[in-house]
């Protein structure tokens, strides 16, 4: 038989604090109960819980404001990540969500990697858009950009191409021996 039991803290895939859920009796007793996440669901509790609610609303609205000052100052930065290269912009490795986190913190931003959502690793250069979830309903972008250290500037490259190659350049066509 379901116990109703009142969250005193946020439990993950059950609830937030204040809210009040039906569990499994041994969940209830080996679990919520012995680590002070839960009470039972009694009229005092329920009372109890009213001011706990009007606390967690304004924590709460504390939360969604930090977070919200901090996505505006992630939003405004961008990193490199250097990574070798071979043809076609394919690079040896990838860039993880630790990575991202690791630049972000190099910045003073501490970030949960788990907060960085990455579909897969990046393994392309280029310039990417990160979306870094730092409150459920908060979520900041990340400015990336994956180069190559012997990469030449993209400036250059476009200069080199338009040039016209010199006499010494020109390719001139191989001859094949006869045999006799």
């Amino acid at each position: 038989m379901p116990t109703q039991l009142i969250l005193t803290k946020n439990v993950k895939n059950l609830g937030a604090e204040g809210d009040q859920v039906s569990v499994a009796d041994g969940y209830a007793r080996n679990f919520l109960l012995p680590r002070q996440m839960a009470i039972a669901a009694t009229p005092g509790a329920m009372r109890r819980i009213e001011a706990l609610k009007l606390l967690r609303a304004e924590r709460e609205r504390k939360e969604i404001e930090e977070a919200q000052e901090l996505g505006k100052k992630i939003g405004k930065l961008s990193s490199t990540v250097e990574l070798k290269a071979g043809e076609g912009g394919k690079v040896f490795g990838s860039v993880s969500a630790a990575d991202i986190a690791a630049a972000l913190a190099e910045r003073g931003f501490q970030v949960d990697r788990r907060s960085v959502h990455l579909e897969e690793p990046i393994k392309k250069l280029g310039n990417f858009e990160i979306p870094i979830r730092l409150h459920p309903q908060v979520t900041a972008v990340f400015k990336l950009t994956v180069a190559s250290p012997d990469a030449p500037a993209p400036a250059a490259e476009e200069s080199a191409a338009r040039a016209p190659k010199a006499k010494s350049e020109k390719a001139h066509p191989v001859r094949k021996k006869k045999k006799a």
